[in-house]
Parts: C-alpha cells; sequence; structure tokens
C-alpha cells in the first residue's frame, strides 16, 4: 500500500509509466515483447530496467541478472522515451508481473511502473471429451490452454502427423473406427510449438471389457477364494468369462 500511495503522489507530480497492454497470454518456447512509455519533470535517465521481484525496500532484481533469464532477456529503447523488454524461449514459469523502473539524475529521481504487465505463458493439451470413446458417439477434441491466447489464433489440427483441420475444437459426429489414430494441435504461426499427441481408441463393448473391467476381475481374483461361478458373455460371439468369487 505504501509503494501505491507514493506511485500515486509521484504521479500527480509529473511521473508515470504507461504500458502498452496490460495483460499478455502467450505459448510456453515462444518470444513476447512489452513495451512501455516513461514520462518525468526534468532531469536526465540514467538507469532503466525491468522487474518481476524485490527483496527489500528498494531493492530490485533487475531481470538481466535473475538467473532464470539468463541469455534469454533483451532490452530496446527509443529517443521517444520508449522502452521494450523482449524474452525469448519462454516457460510456464515466467508467468508473473513485469514491471519498468526508471533512475534519473535528480534528487529523489526514481520511479516504478505500477501495476505493470501480467505475463500468462501455457502449453497447448488436446482434450478428449469423453474420455472413452465407443463407435458412433459424437467426440469433441479441444486444443486447451491455460489462459486465452492473445490475438485470437487458428489452430491447426493433426492426425498421426499430418494436417487435417483448422478449429479450436475438432467435432467428430459419429466417430467411427476411420477416425482413430494420434492427434495433436497447434497455433498457425507456431507450428513448432504444438501440443502433445492424444491417442484417439474406439472401444467395442468386448474391447471395453478387455480393457477396463477384466483387469479388474484379475484383482479381485487376488483377494477373494473363489466359491460361485459367475459368467459374463461380453458379445454373442466373444469369450465368456468364469470367475470364482467368495461371498
Amino acid at each position: 500500500h505504501l509503494q501505491f500511495i507514493l506511485q500515486l503522489v509521484l504521479s500527480q507530480k509529473g511521473w508515470s509509466v504507461t504500458y502498452t497492454t496490460q495483460s499478455i497470454c502467450t505459448l510456453k518456447g515462444s518470444t513476447v515483447e512489452m513495451s512501455c512509455s516513461i514520462r518525468y519533470p526534468s532531469g536526465t535517465v540514467t538507469t532503466t530496467f525491468w522487474f518481476t521481484k524485490m527483496y527489500d525496500v528498494e531493492k530490485y532484481v533487475n531481470l538481466r541478472n535473475d538467473s532464470n533469464y539468463k541469455g534469454r532477456v533483451t532490452y530496446r529503447s527509443d529517443k521517444m522515451n520508449g522502452h521494450t523488454l523482449k524474452i525469448t524461449d519462454l516457460r510456464e514459469s515466467d508467468s508473473a508481473e513485469y514491471k519498468f523502473r526508471f533512475i534519473t539524475d535528480q534528487t529523489g529521481g526514481k520511479y516504478s511502473g505500477y501495476p505493470g504487465v501480467t505475463l500468462s505463458v501455457t502449453g497447448l493439451q488436446v482434450k478428449m471429451t469423453p474420455a472413452t470413446v465407443t463407435d458412433g458417439q459424437k467426440v469433441i477434441l479441444t486444443c486447451s490452454t491455460t489462459c486465452i491466447l492473445s490475438d485470437n489464433p487458428t489452430y491447426i489440427w493433426y492426425k498421426n502427423g499430418y494436417v487435417t483441420n483448422q478449429s479450436t475444437s475438432l467435432f467428430l459426429n459419429p466417430v467411427s473406427s476411420e477416425d482413430a489414430g494420434r492427434y495433436s494441435c497447434s497455433v498457425e504461426g507456431h507450428e513448432d510449438l504444438p501440443s502433445a499427441e492424444e491417442t484417439l481408441t474406439l472401444y467395442s463393448f468386448s474391447n471395453i471389457f478387455s480393457h477396463l473391467l477384466y483387469p479388474l476381475f484379475q484383482s479381485l481374483s487376488k483377494f477373494h477364494d473363489c466359491t460361485h461361478l459367475i459368467t459374463v458373455v461380453t458379445t454373442s460371439t466373444s469369450q465368456t468369462l468364469y470367475c470364482y468369487i467368495n461371498v
């Protein structure tokens, strides 16, 4: 609160940092730039830097000196008091609020721009609904992020490594055996940063049994003595399972 009051007092005296945007959502592995312009009443600017952390009063961690950003940060400025921060190879841990600070040669001539720019870094993930799919169902594949990506991106879908569609979600209705395969997605312009693949497997009743229920019967048989006969018929043509369970 003290910092906010100090900034308010200084801004009334002609000090300010104005950011071009207040929030950014972008992809893990990509590059981001954020900019601001500064205003001050007199003097010459001697020091400028961007920061996310401070460990004591007036003790700010210059991003250039932060080991977490080593080799990934670039500062740029122009003659019109504009300042730009560039971060490459973004990580999800880079998600933070970025502020700009400058110091002049005047006594007490220090100012930090609060609030700063909130950066959210997200990966892409394919989400499949429903999780278990049978032939003839409606299936929705969504290219999911943890924040809403800036610039209204176009999503690209891949099946078994080949481009198949362009949309935020992929609708398969009704789904068939031809739709089975490995699906992934990316954002146009960042095709080198795709999601992990999600495998779409179609289950008939018989292989639902063999993949999901049979292991359960096997597990139960380890803890129960068999005294009663239970017959389970998966389909009219498939195998019949006989299991004795102690009741």
